[in-house]
C-alpha cells in the first residue's frame, strides 16, 4: 500500500521511523532525495543514530554492492593504471634510480593515506560519493568543486587514452597490411579510427549500469599490461647499448642495426661507446620538476574509489581499504620495473613515450608490435572505468534528487565521449591544457579535497582540531597547495622560455 502523504511529511523531518517496513523502497529514495536538502545534518543525526552498544550501524544511503573483492582489486587496479606507465622510464632518466624509487614511494604513500581519509570521511556521514562528502563539508560549493575536479581530470585522462588510440593505432594496421605510410587510406585516418573504437567498443562498455560489470574487462586490460612490462624486460637483455637509429625507409639502417648487434655479442664494441650506457643512482636537471607530477597523475584514481566502495560486497571500511592497498602495491611494483627496466634499456636516450624509443629501432618489431597492440586494448578498456565517476559527478551536479534513468544514463555518456572525440581530432597540441588540468585538479583530487573533507567532517568530540589526526591532515592539504603552486609554476616558466610539457599526464 503507498503511504499517505502525510507520512511522508512525517518520514521527510525525520520524527517517525516506524514507517520503515511498510515504505520500503520509496522510503530509501526520499532518504536520499533529502540529503541534498539537508545541509545541517539533521537527518543524517536521526539515520545514524547509535545503537545500543554504542557504535553506528554500518547503513549507507545507497545500495549494497555484489561486486567480489577480486573484482574490485580489479576495476581500481586497472583506474590507476594510465598512459602515465609509458612515461615512467623516461622520469627515472631524470631524476636517477634512487631518487625515482624514493619519489615513487612517496607518491604512493600518500595516494593510500589520502583513500583513507576518503574512507573515513565516508563511514562517518554514511556516503559513498566523492561529491556528496564535498556536499557535506561545504554544503553546494563543496559538491561543485569536487565535481568540477572529478570532470576535468577524467576528461583530461580519457583523451589522454584516445589520443594513444588516434596516434598508435594506424601504424599498428599499417604494420600489419604493410601500407605505404604516406598514403592517404581512410583505416589509416586516427581521427576515424578514434571514432570508430568509441562508437564499437567504448560506448557499450560505458552504458553498463554498474562498474562491477566491468571486472572481467579490467582484468584482461591489466594483463595486456602485465605483457607490456614483460616485453620491456625482455627487450632489456636484447638490445644492445648504445644503438644506431633505424631508418624504416633504408635497407642499409637495417643492416647496420643488425651488423652492429652481431659486433655487439662478439664483444667487439669499443669502450668509448659505453660512456652513456651506465645508470644514474641520482640525476637532477630541467626536466627533473615534471617528475612528481607525472608520478602523481600515475596514481589519480580517488574518483573511483567511491564509486568502486559503492559496489563492493560485503562493504566496510577496513575491506575497501585492503582493496585500495593491494591495488597500490600491485601498480607500484609494475610502475618500478617499468621505469627500471625501460630507463637500463636506453639510459639517457630514453624518450618520453617508451614505446616511441624502440621505433628507433626497429618500427616493424613482432614485439613491440604485439605490446603496442596490448597497450591500445588497455587504454582502451580504461576509457569505460574513467568515465563512470564523471558521469556520476554531472549527475550530482545537475541531477542530484533524480533517480536512476536509462535515458540520461545514455546520453551523459554519448555527450562524453563526443566532446572527448572532438578534442583529441581537433585540438592540435593540448598538452599544456592537460598540463593546467593535471596541476590543478589532481593535487586538490589526491591532496587538498580529502584533508579538508576530513577535517570538517569528522566530529570535532571524536577529533579536535589539536589531535594527531587533524594535524596531519592540515600538513597534507597544505602539501596538495605547496604541490599545486610549484606544479603551475613550473609549467609557466616552461611556457614563458618557449619549452613544452615534457610528458602526458596519467
Amino acid at each position: 500500500m503507498e503511504p499517505s502523504q502525510s507520512e511522508m511529511n512525517i518520514l521527510s523531518n525525520g520524527k517517525s521511523h516506524d514507517l520503515g517496513c511498510d515504505v520500503g523502497v520509496p522510503m530509501k529514495t526520499m532518504l536520499e532525495e533529502d540529503l541534498f536538502d539537508d545541509p545541517d545534518g539533521a537527518l543524517e543525526n536521526q539515520e545514524f543514530l547509535p545503537s545500543a552498544d554504542g557504535k553506528k550501524p554500518p547503513h549507507f544511503t545507497d545500495f549494497e554492492g555484489k561486486t567480489s573483492f577480486g573484482m574490485s582489486v580489479f576495476n581500481l587496479g586497472n583506474a590507476i593504471m594510465g598512459s602515465g606507465i609509458l612515461g615512467l622510464a623516461y622520469a627515472m632518466a631524470n631524476t636517477g634510480i634512487l631518487l625515482f624509487l624514493f619519489l615513487l614511494t612517496a607518491v604512493a604513500a600518500l595516494s593510500t593515506y589520502s583513500i583513507h581519509l576518503l574512507l573515513k570521511s565516508s563511514g562517518i556521514v554514511g556516503i559513498r560519493a566523492y561529491e556528496e562528502l564535498g556536499y557535506r563539508a561545504f554544503g553546494t560549493p563543496g559538491k561543485m568543486a569536487a565535481g568540477i575536479a572529478i570532470t576535468l581530470q577524467n576528461i583530461g585522462a580519457m583523451s589522454s587514452y584516445l589520443y594513444i588510440v588516434k596516434s598508435e593505432l594506424p601504424l599498428v594496421i599499417q604494420t600489419f597490411l604493410k601500407a605505404d605510410p604516406n598514403s592517404d587510406l581512410w583505416y589509416l585516418n586516427g581521427n576515424y579510427l578514434v571514432i570508430m573504437v568509441s562508437a564499437s567498443i567504448i560506448l557499450p562498455l560505458a552504458l553498463m549500469k554498474q562498474l562491477g560489470y566491468l571486472g572481467y574487462t579490467s582484468g584482461f586490460s591489466l594483463s595486456c599490461m602485465v605483457f607490456f612490462l614483460s616485453a620491456v624486460i625482455y627487450k632489456k637483455f636484447q638490445l644492445p647499448c648504445p644503438f644506431d637509429d633505424f631508418s624504416a625507409n633504408s635497407t642499409a639502417g637495417h643492416l647496420n642495426v643488425s651488423s652492429y648487434v652481431h659486433e655487439y655479442n662478439n664483444g667487439l664494441v669499443h669502450e668509448d661507446d659505453d660512456s652513456h650506457c651506465s645508470p644514474r643512482m641520482i640525476n637532477i636537471n630541467s626536466q627533473t620538476a615534471y617528475t612528481i607530477p607525472i608520478l602523481a597523475f600515475a596514481f589519480v584514481c580517488h574518483p573511483e574509489v567511491l564509486p568502486i566502495y559503492t559496489e563492493l560486497s560485503n562493504p566496510t571500511q577496513k575491506r575497501m581499504q585492503k582493496v585500495s592497498n593491494i591495488s597500490i602495491f600491485v601498480m607500484y611494483s609494475m610502475y618500478f620495473l617499468a621505469a627500471l627496466f625501460g630507463y637500463l634499456t636506453f639510459y639517457d636516450k630514453v624518450e618520453p613515450e617508451l614505446l616511441h624509443t624502440y621505433n628507433r629501432i626497429d618500427p616493424y618489431d613482432t614485439l613491440i608490435l604485439c605490446v603496442r597492440v596490448a597497450v591500445l586494448t588497455a587504454v582502451t578498456l580504461t576509457v569505460p572505468i574513467v568515465l563512470f565517476p564523471v558521469r556520476r559527478a554531472i549527475q550530482h551536479m545537475l541531477f542530484p534528487t533524480k533517480s536512476f534513468n536509462w535515458l540520461r544514463h545514455t546520453a551523459i555518456a554519448l555527450v562524453l565521449l563526443t566532446l572527448i572525440n572532438l578534442l583529441v581530432i581537433f585540438a592540435p597540441n593540448i598538452l599544456g591544457i592537460f598540463g593546467i588540468i593535471g596541476a590543478t585538479s589532481a593535487p586538490c583530487l589526491i591532496f587538498i579535497f580529502p584533508a579538508v573533507f576530513y577535517i570538517r567532517i569528522v566530529p570535532k568530540e571524536d577529533e579536535p582540531m589539536n589531535s594527531v589526526p587533524k594535524i596531519v591532515a592540515v600538513c597534507f592539504a597544505a602539501l596538495g597547495i605547496v604541490f599545486m603552486v610549484m606544479s603551475l609554476s613550473f609549467i609557466l616558466i616552461d611556457w614563458t622560455t618557449g619549452g613544452g610539457l615534457a610528458a602526458g599526464g596519467h
